[in-house]
């Protein structure tokens, strides 16, 4: 039972089985079986969210601030209610860091200008989320947008871009061996797991601190804080400064310890399910990457899998961010309350193009990891090869037009 929960799932497997044939939908076709309402925003309706989960979170820290109150004495002298305060904090951890996530989705959608009609709310809102969230909403924007406009783009993407067989000083691949393999990639599964764990806590901000699975077509030092990076943005740095400050006054009234649990902890998991849904998103050893000559708006969005990512929980905090996200890259202006629907239409031209994939995320997460190494650096369409050296997919063979 066990065992199969944790299996690789039909979709994938008949995806990883077909050979791939690069798209030629276009993205009228897909926008003409969408229905014009779907395309409207209502600030009402996108504040509503805001208020909901922002609301949550504060009653959410305020029955911590219970446990933490005199009126909690009564649990020391029993074990018993020790264990249950101490399981009353794991919830608040996880129910925490789910409704940071859900406030992060918000600002992602805010940068989009989906939240409402009006520039100033989007922004405003995505800035004051954001930044409780010491992200930097401005210059993350500019880069996200980017991104959004060269989605899986060997050349041009910003987030996650595979390293190449040169990157890793490989030998080339009609001279490489099982040997040089390994020494590049062996690990034990323990080694592996530390590193996933790493990346999941750690990863947002080593990219906004470092560029880390960015692009590298940016220059050494390039980050989201910096005057003297590209992706810097004027209005980022004392804002997020300001928001420190509020933090260390925090901590002052509090005290360190209240302070760590109520929001480091929280924190730290927000950058987890942030990294692990984005993630999954693009990184999947059936997916391609293109270069200049092959890659279109279309191909690059269609380079992305649905996931039912945490299941209802990120249906209803993660506002569709992962189940939808397909027809977010096509048309990133619909409202993520309406992106059920544009999923639905677009899968009736899709069809067999569409990628989904019901794999339990972690397993999923797992696989991604150690599948998804390195692409070769040549190739126009190429699709990441795993660590003996391996692509999960080809390409179908295309047949010559003579005249």
């Amino acid at each position: 039972m066990l065992s199969s929960a944790f299996a690789d799932s039909p979709e994938y497997i008949t995806r990883k089985d077909t050979p791939f044939m690069p798209s030629k939908i276009t993205w009228n076709e897909l926008h003409s079986s969408l229905p014009k309402h779907i395309f409207r925003r209502s600030t009402v309706k996108g504040m509503s969210y805001v208020v909901r989960d922002v609301t949550l979170a504060i009653v959410l820290y305020r029955l911590a601030w219970f446990l933490e109150s005199p009126a909690t004495v009564f649990f020391e002298p029993s074990s018993f209610l020790r264990l249950v305060k101490y399981v009353l904090w794991l919830f608040y951890f996880n129910a925490q860091g789910i409704l940071f996530t859900s406030w992060w989705c918000l600002a992602h959608e805010a940068s989009h200008g989906t939240l409402s009609s009006f520039a100033l709310v989007n922004d405003t809102v995505g800035f004051v989320l954001h930044t409780f969230l010491l992200v930097p909403y401005f210059s993350w924007k500019s880069s996200h947008l980017s991104h959004h406009a060269s989605t899986a783009s060997v050349e041009r993407d910003e987030n996650y871009v595979p390293r190449t067989r040169s990157s890793f000083a490989l030998p080339p691949e009609d001279r490489a061996n099982v040997a040089d393999y390994r020494e590049a990639f062996e690990e034990t599964p323990m080694c592996t797991t530390f590193r996933i764990v790493a990346m999941q806590v750690f990863g947002l901000i080593f990219y906004l601190l470092f560029n880390r699975k960015g692009s590298p077509r940016h220059p050494p030092g390039t980050n989201h804080f910096s005057p003297y990076s590209s992706l810097f943005k004027p209005r980022a740095l004392g804002r997020l400064a300001f928001m420190v400050y509020l933090l260390y006054q925090w901590t002052k009234q509090v005290g360190f310890g209240h302070f760590f649990r109520s929001y480091c902890v929280p924190y730290l998991l927000t950058n987890y399910w942030i990294v692990m849904l984005t993630y999954l998103q693009h990184t999947d050893p059936t997916v391609p990457y293109y270069r200049r000559s092959q890659w279109t708006f279309v191909r690059g969005a269609l380079a992305s899998v649905d996931r039912p990512f945490l299941g209802w929980i990120g249906r209803v905090f993660f506002h569709n961010v992962s189940h939808n996200h397909i027809s977010h890259h096509l048309f990133s202006s619909i409202p993520f309350y309406n992106q059920p629907l544009a999923t639905a239409c677009i899968k009736k031209v899709l069809r067999k193009e569409y990628n989904y994939d019901s794999t339990n995320s972690f397993r999923a997460l797992y696989r991604s990891f150690t599948e998804c190494e390195f692409i070769e650096d040549g190739s126009d369409i190429v699709f990441y090869k795993n660590r003996s050296g391996h692509a999960n997919r080809v390409l179908a063979s295309i047949p010559s037009t003579s005249s």
